[in-house]
């Protein structure tokens, strides 16, 4: 199955450079470049991109609004949204999280781990740069407040974290400490299908759209918390 790539940046450069590597590879495709926002939710609906490369940045609509659009159009729950930043660590970043995104990479990054990231974001397995991720989540997320009262996937999710089983709870944290679902389920004696089975009921019951998601609700709800340096 190839992977449709929309690539949103406001530097024809780097659109360029990007699509050179993204149509080198066998399993996906470039099916539009984006200068803005507004292009970018539009040609997200026309081309039936599965993952869209989201510079944070833009002028015009930037990136978290556009992001913000494509988590709430209903007829594209499938997009996965990974955003593109020179900072990792970015009051920005999580901002598009809490809008949708489904993570972030750094415009640094390697290209193998470019490519890497666009597989796993259109898997919806895990989260892209994880040691980045817990940093910027416990500098801002658990020390900034929670965004429960915020028309929000994530502020949705924190409302609802009372619907999970103990299991499905167990499981939350687990995923929102970095841990994979076959080391989850070593750690639980079960099968990874079984954790599969628990992070899709959770998502489902949260509103999340991925794990990525998960993880922030885990924070901001406070169901986990960051360790004291």
């Amino acid at each position: 199955m190839t992977i449709k790539v929309l690539l949103a940046d406001d530097q024809m450069l780097l659109r360029s450079a990007f699509r050179i590597l993204v149509d080198s590879e066998p399993d996906m495709e470039v099916v539009g470049e984006a200068s803005d926002g507004a292009q970018a939710y539009e040609l997200t609906r026309t081309t039936g991109a599965d993952v869209v490369l989201m510079d944070i940045r833009m002028p015009g609509t930037d990136g978290l609004a556009a992001t913000r659009m494509i988590s709430q159009d209903p007829e594209l729950t499938h997009v996965k949204v990974v955003i593109l930043t020179t900072f990792e660590v970015d009051d920005y970043v999580v901002q598009s999280l809490r809008a949708g995104a489904s993570g972030f990479l750094g415009k640094g990054a390697e290209p193998d781990d470019m490519l890497g990231a666009i597989r796993i974001a259109a898997a919806g397995e895990a989260l892209l740069s994880p040691v980045a991720t817990k940093g910027l989540i416990v500098k801002f997320l658990a020390q900034g407040g929670s965004s429960d009262d915020e028309d929000t996937p994530v502020g949705r999710g924190a409302e609802r974290l009372a619907t999970l089983t103990g299991r499905e709870r167990e499981v939350l944290v687990l995923v929102a400490g970095g841990l994979s679902n076959d080391e989850i389920a070593e750690r639980l004696e079960v099968s990874p299908l079984t954790v599969k089975t628990h992070v899709n009921r959770a998502m489902a019951k949260l509103g999340a759209r991925d794990r990525a998601q998960l993880v922030v609700i885990a924070y901001e709800s406070g169901l986990v918390r960051p360790r004291v340096q």
